[in-house]
């Protein structure tokens, strides 16, 4: 029952306290849902302030950080994502609201309709292979997945120190052969991060966890979901851009 989501992580199940219901795979499902209504309508309002100019860029990181911290604080203490989830929904909304306005402007109206839909594709072909057992979720899969996200981690650190001291990366941001490869592989270990938080969803409920988990459980899947969005924009943008 591991996972690389810092969200969905074994100890937050196995130390919950009782309470009242455990948790569901479809009241997780159910929580899933509610969050992503509430993040695409904040999304849509962001898109459009920026659109007509009357959104700063100010706003956008005052979000982000506000969705930042929602999530730190509920990683430590799962019992109020009740409460922080929802909130960190419609946050993180402005913020892919505001960058999907940012990529509109620059590539076009069809690179952010490309990037929603590739991404709502790919979270249900996740989850039909993952029902399926087509993918099975063994210990060396976790692992691998595990590596590969660390990897990753640590390319996006690398890069964002590089540009700290004025030292840009031009490859993986020029919409270059490497730069789509690169972020290509992004998209796969996403995904792959995807099943195991399917996986663990539904080991959680398996193990009967307080209700309010459910809560926990669906955070831990929309960050997942928005990581494989951004990239996907991005992915697409270099087509677009290449065209």
């Amino acid at each position: 029952m591991r996972t690389n989501n810092p969200m969905l992580k074994e100890e937050a199940f196995r130390k919950a306290p009782a309470s009242s219901g455990t948790m569901t795979v479809g009241g997780t499902a159910g929580k899933a849902f509610i969050m992503l209504a509430l993040l695409l309508g904040t999304a849509v309002y962001a898109y459009m302030q920026v659109v007509q100019n009357k959104m700063s860029m100010g706003v956008m990181i005052g979000a982000l950080l506000i969705a930042m911290i929602l999530a730190f604080a509920t990683a430590f203490v799962p019992k109020i994502s009740p409460v922080t989830a929802p909130v960190y929904a419609a946050v993180e909304g402005i913020v892919l609201g505001t960058i999907s306005a940012m990529y509109m402007q620059r590539f076009g109206d069809q690179v952010v309709l490309y990037a929603v839909l590739l991404t709502i594709s790919v979270m249900f072909a996740m989850l039909l292979l993952y029902a399926t057992r087509v993918i099975k979720v063994t210990n060396k899969f976790r692992m691998g997945v595990l590596s590969a996200t660390l990897g990753v981690l640590f390319m996006y650190l690398i890069v964002a120190v590089m540009q700290l001291f004025g030292v840009s990366v031009p490859f993986l941001h020029d919409g270059g052969t490497i730069a789509i490869i690169v972020s290509a592989v992004v998209i796969v270990i996403a995904a792959l991060n995807l099943v195991l938080d399917f996986d663990f969803i539904e080991n959680g409920a398996r193990s009967g966890a307080p209700k309010y988990m459910e809560w926990y459980g669906a955070l831990g899947l929309m960050l997942t979901l928005v990581w494989l969005y951004l990239e996907i924009l991005r992915l697409v943008s270099y087509f677009v851009r290449n065209d």
